[in-house]
C-alpha cells in the first residue's frame, strides 16, 4: 500500500500525517481551542490566519516524526471539502505544492471519508459493507459504507448537528467552548434522570417519523426554556444535572437510529466517527444497545475523533492504492455530498 502524506485544515486544527494503508508513521495536529474560545466558536478568517503560521512547521514535524524522506513518500493529500473555504485552501495549497516540488501524486480527500477511515486506523480486520455513524460538530450522518469511494447517506441531521447541539447548550449554561468535552465532564456529576427532555423526531409527509434522520434543535430549545423558567423562579440552575440529561437524551437519540438503521439493512457492524464519538454515554449506551442485538460497534481512539490528518492519509492511502488521483486543478468545496466524492479523481473507470 502507498505511503501518503496528508494535510487536514478543513476547520481549527492545523494537521499533518504519513500513514501507509492503516499503520501511522507521524500524526501532528495544532489545535486552536484556545484562539477561538475566547469568541465562543470558530472564527473562519482567524482560523485562515492560524492554519498559515502553523502549517510549516507541521509538514516538518510529520517528517521528522516519521523519520522518513521525501522518496520514500508515494503521494501527497489534503483535505478538499468541506469545511471552511479560506482554511481549505491554506492545506489544499501547501499539498499542491509539495506534489509538484517532490513530483507525486496528489489527492484530495473529502473530511468525512476521512472520518469514515477513522476507525480503519484502530481495527484491522474492519471492511465494507458497513454502517457508519458520523458525529461531529458540523455533521451527523448514518452512511452505508459499501466500498472505497461509495457511500449511501440513509439518516442526517434536520438542523443542528450533534456536536452543534453541545456547544450551543454549553454557550448557554455558561460552560465555554468547546462544548462537548465540558458537558461531559460536568455530566459525571449530574443525574441523567433528573430532567425528562423531548427526543428530536423528524415527521414523514405520509405520517409517523422518519427512523433514521435526526433533529436536535427542539432539544437545544428545551433546555434554554428549563433555564429561563428556573432563573424567573429565582431557582438556582441544577447545571450537572441538566448536562447529564442533555447529554443522556442525545445519545439515546442517536443509538435508537443507528441500531434501527443496522438492523433494517442487515449490517452487522458500526463504525463511529467525528468529534462526539469521544462523548463517554454515547459510548456506552450504544455499547450496551448493540450487544443486545449481536452487533459489533467500533469506535477510533481518542485521539482520532476529532479532526486529523491521520484519518486523511488513511483515505487517500486506499485511494491510491486503486490507482486514483487528482487533477492540481481540484478546488475546494464547502459543500461536498458523500455521493459526489469520485468526482474528485481524475482517472476513475465508470464501469
Amino acid at each position: 500500500m502507498p505511503t501518503v502524506l496528508a494535510i487536514e485544515t478543513s476547520c481549527d486544527e492545523t494537521a499533518v500525517a504519513i500513514v501507509n494503508n492503516r499503520q501511522v508513521y507521524s500524526s501532528i495536529v495544532a489545535s486552536q481551542i484556545a484562539v477561538h474560545s475566547q469568541y465562543g466558536g470558530v472564527v473562519p478568517e482567524v482560523a485562515s490566519r492560524q492554519h498559515l503560521e502553523t502549517i510549516n512547521e507541521a509538514i516538518a514535524q510529520a517528517m521528522e516524526q516519521a523519520k522518513l524522506n521525501w522518496e520514500q513518500i508515494d503521494g501527497i493529500a489534503a483535505t478538499c471539502a468541506p469545511g471552511l473555504v479560506g482554511a481549505l485552501l491554506v492545506g489544499l495549497t501547501a499539498a499542491k505544492t509539495l506534489a509538484m516540488l517532490h513530483n507525486k501524486p496528489f489527492l484530495g480527500v473529502h473530511h468525512l471519508e476521512g472520518h469514515i477511515y477513522a476507525t480503519y486506523l484502530s481495527e484491522p480486520t474492519l471492511n465494507p459493507p458497513f454502517l457508519s455513524l458520523l458525529v461531529s460538530g458540523g455533521h451527523t450522518s448514518l452512511i452505508y459504507v459499501k466500498d472505497c469511494g461509495v457511500y449511501e447517506t440513509l439518516g442526517e441531521t434536520r438542523d443542528d448537528a450533534a456536536g452543534e447541539a453541545f456547544d450551543k447548550v454549553a454557550r448557554l449554561l455558561k460552560l465555554g467552548y468547546p462544548g462537548g468535552p465540558v458537558i461531559d465532564k460536568l455530566a459525571q456529576t449530574g443525574d441523567p434522570r433528573a430532567f425528562t427532555l423531548p427526543e428530536g423526531k423528524v415527521s414523514l409527509p405520509s405520517g409517523g417519523y422518519h427512523r433514521y434522520d435526526s433533529s436536535f434543535s427542539g432539544l437545544k430549545t428545551a433546555v434554554l426554556r428549563l433555564v429561563q423558567q428556573l432563573e424567573k423562579d429565582e431557582e438556582p440552575v441544577p447545571v450537572a444535572d441538566l448536562a447529564a440529561s442533555f447529554q443522556e437524551t442525545v445519545a439515546r437519540s442517536l443509538t435508537k437510529r443507528a441500531i434501527a438503521c443496522a438492523l433494517d439493512y442487515n449490517l452487522n457492524t458500526i463504525a463511529i466517527g467525528g468529534g462526539v464519538a469521544a462523548n463517554s454515554s454515547l459510548r456506552k449506551i450504544l455499547q450496551t444497545t448493540a450487544a443486545e442485538h449481536n452487533l459489533r460497534v467500533l469506535f477510533p481512539p481518542m485521539k482520532y475523533c476529532t479532526d486529523n490528518a491521520a484519518m486523511i492519509a488513511c483515505a487517500a492511502s486506499h485511494h491510491l492504492a486503486l490507482g486514483h488521483t487528482s487533477p492540481l486543478t481540484l478546488g475546494v468545496e464547502s459543500r461536498l455530498p458523500l455521493s459526489q466524492i469520485m468526482k474528485l479523481y481524475k482517472n476513475v473507470s465508470n464501469s
